[in-house]
């Protein structure tokens, strides 16, 4: 990780980890979360206003109002809208949306859950998500909560990774494993048939 991304991992954490403390107080965790969702969802849709966020030559005031409109839009916590007033007040609106990963990540980790990412080549339905979900929880003995993501390029199987440990079982993993095997045979095999010359 280069310095200036240690540097704005350790901004979004740090903002983050304040307001979840400030939201475990009021007991509004849960609500904070949902604002924080649905501040990401009209980033999201809107193109304007991620830009108007990662502007460095929008002034801070402008800032404050765009972010007083948001929270009206989306109808926020007071916690919530007092929070972006002070991101926009300290010149760190733009990192909004890292802080709102770092509040989801922070609020797991308190809880007990554990963020497991698993992908597949095709969508997974509804009853296949739960049978992996259960397998992976009675594995960890922890409740999971289970990111989904569709990688044609896997061609099959899965890759599952839990922190920085990673389970590749994907048929394309399988057909790479089968090249290394095959070429390391045809490398034996010749290195035979050229002992075989010398004796």
């Amino acid at each position: 990780m280069s310095s200036s991304n240690l540097t704005s991992s350790l901004i979004y954490t740090r903002y983050a980890g304040a307001l979840v403390d400030l939201a475990e107080q009021k007991k509004i965790v849960d609500k904070v979360q949902s604002d924080l969702d649905n501040l990401q969802a009209a980033l999201d849709k809107s193109k304007d206003l991620s830009e108007a966020i990662s502007s460095p030559i929008v002034s801070a005031r402008e800032h404050a109002r765009v972010m007083e409109d948001l929270a009206k839009m989306v109808k926020v916590q007071d916690l919530t809208k007092n929070f972006l007033g002070v991101l926009a007040q300290n010149r760190r609106i733009n990192a909004l949306p890292g802080i709102i990963k770092a509040y989801e990540k922070i609020v797991a980790k308190r809880s007990g859950l554990v963020d497991v990412s698993v992908q597949t080549a095709e969508a997974m339905n509804k009853d296949q998500v739960a049978a992996v979900k259960s397998k992976i929880e009675k594995a960890l003995g922890s409740t999971v909560r289970l990111e989904e993501k569709v990688s044609p390029e896997i061609l099959g199987g899965m890759v599952i990774t839990i922190g920085s440990y990673m389970v590749d079982d994907s048929v394309r993993r399988k057909i790479e494993r089968l090249g290394m095997a095959l070429k390391s045979s045809a490398n034996q095999e010749s290195l035979v048939s050229n002992l075989k010359e010398v004796g």
